[in-house]
């Protein structure tokens, strides 16, 4: 794979910008029927549209970056993606960063086909990055890398997940090649870093690269093989961490639990957040971005 620089500004830039102007809360945009149902909206693609653009509202003036999780819908075929796009749309419009969750892995022209779906600048489905599976390899994945580098979107890679399904095969020991002997999740969070470094800026190098991870906040990273209390070579890797809030992971315990990856967390906040409900959504969204600022410090 050769990565080359994106002509613009590139994610990892844009991200800096957000997370200096607007903190580091990622607000879910997840259309659970129960939720639609709590809100007083019907569990159609209509009902998840009018979800999803009240989300993009509050959050304006408040959080940088809205994550849509793309199966919420998807189960409702093409109305529910015709109801994405708007969702989508507006947030643009917003100036918000938008991390779709889709969590694609394929190969080949197949994985090409998908990055160019959401990475693409002017599709119909265009987001500033996307959650991507490298569990038939990294190496499957650079098609879409390759796009999301060259059009200055990003990616976040899969590596250590809070779902305890993911424990068994995301600790196991990589047995050959040059990483053999790391578990599967430090393998990749390497390979990521070695990958942002190996982008060649025109400009100063970024503080945050464009590939990052998911690190889940639940996770007790040490048992996953990494090591957060070594400094990161190159630029930081941006690391989308699921788990704050309803999934038990405290925002005091960010520093703590990310280490030297602190600086570069996403905090992913999804039913903590979306059930005060509509008319307490922005009070809800504006004191999650006082603590996480409290925990930085």
């Amino acid at each position: 794979m050769t990565e080359t620089a994106p002509t613009g500004l590139s994610f990892g830039d844009r991200l800096s910008t957000v997370f200096a102007t607007r903190g580091q809360l990622c607000v879910g945009i997840d259309p659970h029927a129960w939720l639609l149902t709590d809100w007083g909206l019907p569990d159609t693609a209509a009902g998840a549209e009018a979800f999803g653009r009240r989300v993009v509202e509050a959050a304006v003036g408040l959080a940088g970056i809205v994550k849509p999780q793309i199966g919420f819908y998807e189960r409702f075929g093409s109305v529910g993606y015709a109801a994405l796009e708007r969702v989508l749309a507006d947030a643009r419009d917003a100036g918000l960063l938008v991390i779709a969750d889709v969590k694609r892995g394929e190969i080949g022209t197949s994985m090409e086909a998908y990055g160019e779906a959401w990475l693409t600048p002017g599709s119909p489905l265009e987001v500033d990055a996307i959650t991507v599976n490298p569990f038939l390899g990294v190496g499957s994945l650079d098609a879409s890398l390759d796009l999301a580098v060259a059009s200055g979107k990003g990616v976040f890679v899969l590596a250590a997940t809070s779902n305890p399904e993911g424990k068994t095969i995301q600790t196991s020991l990589v047995t050959d090649g040059p990483r053999s002997g790391l578990s599967v999740a430090r393998a990749i969070l390497d390979e990521v870093t070695e990958r942002n470094v190996a982008v060649t800026v025109a400009a100063a190098q970024p503080e945050l690269g464009s590939i990052g991870v998911v690190l889940g906040a639940t996770l007790d990273l040490a048992t996953f093989g990494i090591d957060v209390s070594t400094p990161v070579t190159g630029p930081l890797p941006p690391v989308l961490a699921p788990g704050f809030g309803h999934q038990g992971a405290a925002i005091a315990d960010l520093a703590s639990i990310y280490g030297s990856f602190a600086a570069g967390v996403i905090v992913s906040e999804s039913r903590s957040v979306l059930s005060a409900g509509p008319d307490r959504l922005s009070a809800s969204i504006a004191r999650r971005v006082t603590e996480i600022g409290a925990a930085r410090g």
